[in-house]
Formats: C-alpha cells, structure tokens, sequence
C-alpha cells in the first residue's frame, strides 16, 4: 500500500490550508443507526441523511440533520404548522432517542447542553457528561475517551463447556481545531462461541469480524483488535477518511457489495458532496487467503471501489457501485488510482486479469413510515445465456431486496423490516485465488458466500425509554459441494474448477442445506450506553440425505456491555 501512503502523506502536506470543520463516524454497530433510519423515513424529503447508503455515518452531517428536524418538530408543537413539519411525527420516545443521539455527538451541537451534563460526576472529573468517562472540549481541542466492555456467558444446548465472550478495552475520538479528526479503538478479547461458531472457525482458518487469533482454553479463540483513523477535508466539497477499521456500503441488513462482516483492513476514502451527488472512492489494503505458519509475512491484495449516488427525487435516492480486486500478489496498480474513471474499461486494458463487479442500488422513501431499498450485483453475465435459461456458470449475479416499515400497525416504536437476498453460484469467485472477493479469509460481501437464497426479518421495539427488544428470523437455502463437484457456493474455489461442467447451475444446487437462525433479544439500558443483555437463540442447520452434517442448537445468554454494540452470530 506505498502508493496510498505516499498520495496521503502529500493530501496531508497539500490541504490544511483549506481544510475546514472535519468529523469523525459512528463506530460499527452504535445504537444511533436505527434512530437516524427513522429520521429518515420520517422526513422523507431528500437530505445528507439520503447518503446514508455509505456506512459509517458522519456525525457532524446527522447532527445537523437531527437538529434541523428537532427544529421542525418544535414548530409543530407550538402551532407553527408549515406544509414541512406537518407530516413528521415524533414520538415521546423520538424526542428521549433524539437527545441521546445529540449528547453522543456533542461535539456538533450548536443547541443547548445543559442535559448532557450528569448531576454527580465520579469524584468531580469523571463522567462530567453522561456518555463519557472523560471528556474534553476547549479552543482549538476536543477530546474523548471511553472504556469500552462485554462480558457474555452463554449456555447451550448439548455443549457441556461454557460459552462466553470477555471483551476490555479503551476509545478514543477528538478533532485539533476542527480540521483534523482522529478515532482509535482498541480491544482484547476471549471468545468461546457456539460449536457452529467454532466450526466456523476450524474450516475458514479466521473468526468473523477479527483477524489474527490464537486457540484458548481448547475450544476457544484469544484475538486482540485494533482500528483507528484520522479524517481531514481536502476541499469544501471532498473528505478524506485514512486509517484501518470497516467501510459498509448498502441500505439493507446484509451488502451484496461492501459489508463489515469480516476483518477491517487498511483503506483510503475520498467522499465528495455537492449539489444532488455522493461520490466515494474507496481504495482498499487487502489479504487473500492463507494458512498461517509461524511469524511470516502475509501477501497482500488490493482493492478499488467506487460508489456514485443521487438524490433524483424528493424521496427516491438512485446509486451505482463498481469494484475492482487485484490479482497480483503484493502489486498495486497504479492504473486503478484514477477516482473518476470507469474501472471496467481500465481491468480491460490491462488484460482482463482481475475480478470487475459492477452494482446498482435504489432507496425509496414512502408517505412517512417506509423505506424500500434494494441491490442487484454484477459480476459477469451474458444476456443470451440468461434468455436461454440453461444455468449457464458464468451467468454471476446477486439481488437484494428489503423493506423498513416504522412505528407499524400504528404502534409507537415497533419497527419492522424484511429483506431478501439471492446470489447465484459462482458470483465473488475467480479463476485465481487472490482475486476473489474476500479478505483475511473471509467474504467482503454477503457473508454466506455464493449460490444461496435468504431471508431475513427484524421486529424492533422499545416500549420504554431505557427498554429495547428485538426479534430477528434469519432463513436460508444454500448450495454446498459434495465429493468431485464443486457446486459454485465457496467463493475460494476457483470458478474453473467444474470438471468440465459449464451448465445446469441454480441458485441453492448442490447438496442442499437449509438454516433457520432465530433471535429474541431484551436489553436495558442502565445508564448511557451501558447495557443488560438477555438473549434466546434457536439455530437448526440441515443438509438433504446427510445427517452427520446436521446440526441443531439453542443459546441462552446474559450479559452486560459498555460503548459496544452486541455479539451476533447470524449465519
């Protein structure tokens, strides 16, 4: 990555001179997401929250989106009824959401604070404000540090040894004069998860979402994760994001182009906003995959992605996304550092060695209480072989396609979301093995890989200020090989090896495995962002005339946590 170095070492000397306010992100997983979804449906009308297609968010930009609709809601309180405000309706549990979202992102804040203040700080400097342990805002410097906990213990069904996650840590984020931000974050972390978790594990070689590790107490996995990264604005127009830690691209709870499933990875990110337009250009540091013995240095790969979207409408935001994997070990292309080009045409010029998707993706916000939004993926195709209906191999494409229903049924607070995901065999794969679209061991996109068709429902609710529930409905149909025939669904296979195979591949072929994950989850909030979890997970895993590869568990869980968002097991 010496070249991505090098171009931000000469960002960093070019654009201080005119870099102006600069903002940091919402980290992965923070309880801000799905408030400011709501927001978004609720206003309808195309703002920056309409970006929010790219995750992570920027706090200053949802900051001043939420004030601005924090305003609106005020006029409509006092009368003051204009043909904007009369449609966004917030609920008393909005406006304590709203608050919290605003005393997360002080930073931002041009209103009053007086509420963010705690009433008995911990020996008069500690938890001045509610959120953070220690919290600095003077000229030119703002500061804060927070620790960072999550302490599981689980029981599972048919599994004498116990399950748990120990998690400790610290986070830290702050600005230098409002043009430079940083964030860093750091953990250490025991995991003992369930056994289809440690399966996980044993065949892919890597825990999901972290990268190295090391066995633990037999079953288990000791894994220490770091990210961090400085923001700076190279024009008025453009942001610059430089660091190590997860990029998400899409609308939905699955990507089809970009998720933060997997290991962070080094990148650079360009994110220019003007006029109806959002450009990122994201490049990207990356691993193919590996057997690690002993202290080696690992190869490297790299990626190029581009995402262009628009808000064509008042309520319809229209994108679309390109991507590029480099099939050279530890070789940059210095082809592919033009941010406006289309990559297609340059993976063309140079040989067509390398694995080129292209995308596109909608997000349709409607009469104030639902978003549609969906994806379709390229990764090749030829429309004759589609028409011919043959399953064709080379014929690489996924769909995605969900809905966001707030305050449903006219219930305060229940929000309901559904989506579906189709990805056909082959798609991600390649004809080597460092051009597939993975990194660390592990899937940049969907992490089920290929060749499957998904389900996935959310109910959330949140009856009480400090009390949230959700209940989630995972369901799929995968494809999986079986001895001499490689049925297109392991995206590290190479797509030639077919065995001379060319046609008859649906999606779900194979040797058929069906998964029913189900997830009934109540947390309390003791205080800001310290939480009490309970949790009942069911999963049931079952492959079609092969009973040995069943597998059927239930999880019960408790835990408590600090400035993290809940360990999932969704796959």
């Amino acid at each position: 990555m010496q070249i991505i170095k090098s171009i931000f070492k000469l960002a960093v000397f070019i654009c201080p001179f005119a870099a102006t306010a600069q903002s940091t992100y919402l980290p992965q997983g923070d309880k801000g997401y799905h408030f400011v979804d709501r927001l978004e449906i609720k206003q309808q009308t195309n703002t920056d929250l309409n970006f929010s297609t790219l995750k992570p968010y920027n706090r200053k930009y949802i900051v001043q989106q939420a004030e601005y609709i924090d305003s609106l809601r005020k006029q409509f309180a006092s009368s003051l009824v204009t043909e904007e405000t009369h449609h966004i309706k917030f609920t008393k549990l909005d406006e304590y959401n709203m608050n919290s979202l605003l005393m997360n992102n002080s930073e931002w804040v041009t209103g009053s604070k007086e509420s963010f203040l705690s009433k008995k700080p911990f020996w008069g400097a500690f938890y001045k404000t509610k959120p953070n342990l220690l919290e600095v805002n003077v000229k030119d410097f703002f500061l804060v540090v927070n620790p960072v906990l999550q302490f599981n213990l689980s029981k599972e069904s048919g599994n004498s040894e116990t399950i748990f996650l120990n998690t400790r840590g610290i986070t830290a984020r702050g600005m230098i004069a409002k043009k430079l931000g940083f964030v860093t974050t750091i953990t250490d972390n025991q995991e003992r998860g369930p056994q289809f978790f440690q399966q996980y594990i044993g065949s892919a070689r890597a825990v999901p979402g972290a990268g190295y590790y090391k066995g633990f107490k037999n079953t288990g996995v000791d894994y220490f994760d770091a990210r961090g990264y400085i923001t700076f604005n190279a024009a008025k127009y453009i942001d610059v994001q430089f660091g190590y830690d997860k990029n998400f691209i899409g609308n939905g709870y699955r990507s089809l182009f970009l998720s933060d499933w997997g290991n962070s990875n080094l990148f650079l990110k360009l994110n220019t906003k003007i006029w109806k337009l959002n450009y990122q250009n994201l490049f990207m540091e990356l691993m193919p995959q590996f057997i690690k013995n002993g202290d080696n240095l690992l190869d490297r790969k790299y990626a190029a992605m581009h995402h262009l979207s628009m808000n064509v409408t008042k309520w319809l935001n229209v994108g679309v996304f390109e991507s590029i994997i480099f099939g050279r070990r530890n070789h940059f292309d210095f082809e592919y550092l033009n941010p406006i080009i289309f990559l297609r045409h340059i993976e063309s010029t140079v040989g067509s060695p390398d694995n080129a998707l292209l995308g596109g993706d909608f997000k349709a916000n409607i009469a104030h209480k639902v978003q549609v939004y969906g994806q379709l993926l390229l990764d090749e195709f030829v429309l004759s072989r589609i028409k011919a209906n043959r399953g064709w191999w080379a014929n690489k494409y996924g769909t995605q396609l969900g809905i966001k229903y707030i305050d449903a049924f006219g219930i305060p607070n229940l929000d309901l979301q559904a989506e579906t995901n189709r990805v056909r065999p082959y798609t991600y794969s390649h004809n080597d093995s460092v051009s597939n679209y993975s990194h660390y061991n592990q899937p940049l996109g969907h992490p089920l890989g290929a060749n499957f068709n998904e389900f996935v429902g959310i109910a959330r609710y949140q009856p009480l200020a400090k009390v949230f529930i959700m209940a989630k409905l995972i369901y799929y149909k995968k494809g999986l090989d079986s001895l001499g025939y490689n049925a297109g669904g392991n995206i590290f296979r190479l797509d030639t090896d077919r065995y001379g195979i060319d046609e008859g591949y649906t999606v779900g072929g194979g040797k058929k495995a069906t998964c029913i994950n189900a997830l009934m989850q109540v947390s309390y909030e003791l205080r800001e962002n310290l939480y009490i979890d309970l949790s009942y997970q069911h999963r049931s895993f079952k492959v079609v005339n092969t009973p040995a590869q069943d597998n059927s568990m239930s999880l019960i869980t408790a835990g408590v946590r600090l400035n993290i968002a809940k360990r999932q097991y969704d796959f």
